[in-house]
């Protein structure tokens, strides 16, 4: 499972990535609450928690899919190097948020041909009349090419097994959830906090220091893991040798 620095590192991943989330799915927030009329809070608030958890469980499936994946990778002895891009992605991440440095636009354009297809579908809900609607569409629009989502999967594989893949993008997509909230009520105050370059920069920061653990782990400190990993094939060995030494005595 997850260990608890990684999920606050996706938490905080995340929350960070606000600003960012605003602009790719804030003017999707407004366009789902349109048509609601200002009495019907209740509703609104349906439809965009509906919205939202179609989008964070996009994510979670996605993650048991990274997280499956990285264990293949573990397995295979990569898991080493996969740290080393998971922790590059971080600083890039990190310089991205600070607008120090936008490289990762790039990762985006990879998804675009994904997106071809699924964004007439996403265009079949609007406008949204029902929470089935809303979560629907939420579900569709997690596939939105992100190099955010992308640089949080790719972190996911890092935690090698489908559950803790899952449980790391189910802490980044509840990392984004306030401001999108917020997007969605047009809370004018949380997006402007969230807009701040000091808190952009102090995002950035905190990036840079769990972009450090990584890189540190993957030099070989604190390979849980992978020790755990080698565990299961020494008693396996242990057990074969067994067989051979004594074959007669298991029954």
């Amino acid at each position: 499972m997850s260990e608890p620095v990684s999920l606050i590192t996706a938490l905080l991943l995340g929350f960070f990535s606000s600003t960012h989330c605003l602009g790719m799915c804030g003017g999707i927030m407004g366009a789902l609450t349109l048509g609601i009329s200002s009495e019907s809070q209740g509703r609104k608030l349906a439809i965009m928690l509906g919205y939202n958890l179609g989008r964070i469980t996009s994510y979670t499936f996605m993650g048991a899919v990274a997280g499956l994946l990285g264990y293949w990778l573990l397995a295979a002895g990569a898991g080493q190097w996969l740290r080393f891009v998971a922790a590059g992605l971080l600083v890039l991440m990190a310089l991205y948020l600070a607008n120090w440095w936008r490289a990762l636009i790039w990762l985006e354009k990879l998804g675009q041909g994904l997106w071809r297809y699924v964004q007439p579908l996403g265009k079949r809900l609007l406008p949204v009349r029902t929470w089935p609607q809303s979560v629907m569409l939420g579900a569709l629009w997690g596939w939105l090419p992100c190099g955010l989502v992308y640089t949080a999967l790719t972190y996911a594989m890092t935690q090698p097994g489908a559950l803790s893949g899952a449980l790391t993008m189910l802490a980044f997509g509840l990392g984004t959830l306030p401001a999108l909230l917020a997007a969605g009520f047009a809370a004018g105050p949380l997006q402007r906090f969230v807009r701040l370059p000091a808190l952009r920069h102090l995002g950035a920061l905190l990036l840079l220091v769990f972009a450090g653990w990584t890189f540190y782990g993957a030099l070989g400190h604190g390979h849980d893991h992978d020790d755990s990993h080698s565990d299961v094939h020494s008693h396996s060995e242990m057990m074969q040798a067994d067989d051979v030494t004594h074959p007669h005595s298991h029954h």
